[in-house]
């Protein structure tokens, strides 16, 4: 019978933790080793308890997550380590892989495909969320020879690599609200149309920014300069 992967975590924000606390635990090949609030308390603990999988919040109290991935790779080097963050910039990304992270998740504010990630992770894997991916699959190309020549080439074809297609105002507008916590609902009452007209714009949304989700499409809309 295979055992139960043993996972650790650290986040600061209680019910963040309690949530994907409750996602672990009711995933039969996992098992929830410990949980804590602080750098200090996971480190303390991690001297003496070895585990296979360490999720990390960056933004900790006491000291940068980063620290905390660093220090885990050279007390545990077998262990798989996740970041789990609402930083989704090049500098946070590059920096925690770094660091020795092999996943990094955005939280969005659904954990179900958590468990199956944190599998993946114990199996080799290196889980990503899709804009994090894109971030590092750009960074990869800009620093290497293969970009250049297939941008000469697109430019030659007429089919060079252009900014996304920019928002028309409603869906700028449809997109500020949602950014600042509106439900569709909501934001159908303040605009005056329909939720079911809100989900059509926030799909064609999606669409032009290549996201799935509302949390990459307000970092995408926001790198790009069309949020505050």
């Amino acid at each position: 019978m295979t055992a139960e992967t043993q996972v650790a975590l650290v986040e600061d924000d209680t019910g963040m933790r309690e949530r994907i606390s409750r996602v672990v635990d009711a995933d039969p090949s996992l098992s929830l080793a410990y949980s804590a609030s602080n750098a200090s308390d996971i480190l303390r603990w991690l001297v003496d308890n070895p585990i296979d999988v360490l999720l990390v919040d960056l933004g900790l109290p006491d000291r940068p997550g980063l620290q905390v991935i660093s220090q885990c790779r050279n007390m545990q080097p077998a262990c798989a380590v996740m970041v789990l963050s609402i930083f989704g910039d090049e500098a946070n990304m590059v920096q925690a892989f770094e660091a020795g992270a092999s996943g990094y998740l955005l939280k969005d504010g659904t954990e179900a495909d958590l468990a199956t990630h944190i599998r993946h992770l114990r199996a080799g894997g290196s889980p990503m969320s899709p804009v994090i991916a894109r971030k590092l699959l750009r960074r990869w190309q800009a620093h290497s020879g293969a970009a250049p020549r297939e941008q000469a080439a697109a430019k030659a074809a007429g089919t060079a690599t252009v900014a996304p297609e920019r928002l028309s105002p409603r869906e700028f507008e449809v997109l500020d609200l949602v950014s600042r916590g509106f439900t569709y609902v909501e934001v159908g009452v303040q605009m005056g149309v329909s939720a079911s007209t809100v989900q059509t714009h926030i799909r064609n949304i999606y669409g032009k920014l290549d996201v799935h989700n509302k949390s990459e499409a307000v970092f995408e809309a926001r790198n790009l300069g069309w949020l505050p």
